[in-house]
């Protein structure tokens, strides 16, 4: 064995240390013309289908954009015609009788604020929808989402969704508007102003009720159509019944020709004949239709001239004025008063009859 071999056999020979920092590789020309190259091939792959996206969201955002535009000019064009309708007929007898500048006004501000609001969400709605579905985002999730959100909602605000659905509905088929006298179970009074959630009224007593609309049940209208005047005449049953009919006649079309009268009846004083007929008096019941909201005021007017023409008749109206009786019409006090009974003499046998037994053993023992 030659020496050379030995130091071989022992062990391998030392390596030299690392150092303690390594140079990092710099980038060469090659690797920066291979990403380039590799970016260019993927957008080169890919371009048409992006722009096509872009080309697809652009176009749904312009087709939404233009059509609300579209639909909410359409909307204040049909608002302000209903407006100027009810301009036309305000100043007609009838139009004035039946609309009010500030119903139809508050009417068509809260109709129109109403189909606005609906045309903007489902028209914005649709186009977010379509735009996400452009970027191939499924949708199922999100719009499971907006159903779990939607009945989470409506059970937490039940109440508030209820009054504004009923104000809707309320609105739009005029059921009251400002200015009618309405009763609505829970308050009644004239209608201040009309909300989609609440509706003001204005009491008797000049109180302000604010009423929701969702606790409404039903609803009188005392302003919408025509009233009806009535009145009961209550006299003696003495009286000429041709007279007091010839009397209420004349003085029914005396009021049908006097302003202004004339305009707040709208049809003629009708005598309507005998309500009752008792023994110390007789009612009769006359009747008139009249415009809304009127018929107390016309109803104190006849009264008032219903007195009048009987006191210049000479007809005597019940509860009124006392008159002197003539001497058949006297009737004797003492007809009305019952006969004595033999109770009222305390001698009598009756009433010893009547004494306590207790009482009579008593007075026999003393004896």
């Amino acid at each position: 064995m030659s020496l050379p071999a030995v130091p071989l056999a022992a062990g391998p020979s030392p390596s030299p240390s690392p150092s303690g920092s390594q140079t990092p590789a710099v980038p060469t020309l090659q690797d920066a013309q291979e990403s380039a190259t590799n970016a260019a091939s993927w957008i080169e792959q890919n371009w048409s289908t992006w722009l096509a996206i872009g080309l697809k969201v652009l176009l749904v955002l312009v087709i939404a954009v233009v059509l609300r535009k579209v639909v909410l000019r359409a909307i204040t064009k049909f608002i302000d015609r209903m407006s100027r309708a009810a301009e036309s007929t305000e100043g007609t007898t009838l139009g004035g009788l039946l609309v009010n500048a500030e119903r139809r006004r508050q009417r068509s501000q809260a109709i129109g604020s109403v189909l606005r609001s609906v045309a903007s969400f489902l028209i914005l709605g649709t186009a977010a929808l379509m735009v996400l579905s452009s970027f191939q985002i499924d949708l199922a999730p999100l719009l499971a989402s907006a159903g779990v959100a939607g009945v989470a909602i409506g059970f937490g605000a039940r109440n508030l969704v209820t009054d504004f659905l009923s104000g809707v509905f309320m609105i739009l088929e005029d059921q009251y508007g400002v200015g009618d006298s309405i009763d609505a179970g829970v308050a009644s009074g004239e209608v201040v102003e009309v909300g989609l959630r609440v509706t003001k009224l204005r009491g008797d007593n000049g109180e302000i009720w604010y009423v929701r609309n969702g606790e409404i049940k039903r609803i009188g209208n005392l302003s919408q159509g025509w009233a009806t005047a009535g009145v009961d005449v209550t006299v003696r049953p003495t009286e000429d019944l041709d007279r007091v009919r010839a009397t209420l006649e004349d003085v029914a079309e005396k009021m049908a020709k006097e302003e202004p009268w004339n305009e707040l009846l709208w049809g003629p004083i009708q005598i309507l004949g005998l309500d009752s007929v008792l023994i110390d008096s007789m009612v009769v019941r006359l009747s008139a239709k009249t415009m809304p909201g009127k018929a107390l005021t016309v109803e104190r007017e006849l009264r008032w001239r219903i007195k009048r023409a009987f006191d210049a008749a000479d007809i005597r109206i019940v509860g009124g004025v006392p008159v002197a009786l003539t001497e058949e019409e006297q009737v004797d006090p003492a007809a009305t008063v019952a006969a004595p009974s033999v109770f009222s003499n305390a001698d009598s046998p009756q009433v010893a009859a009547t004494a306590p037994i207790t009482a009579q053993r008593g007075a026999t023992a003393g004896k």
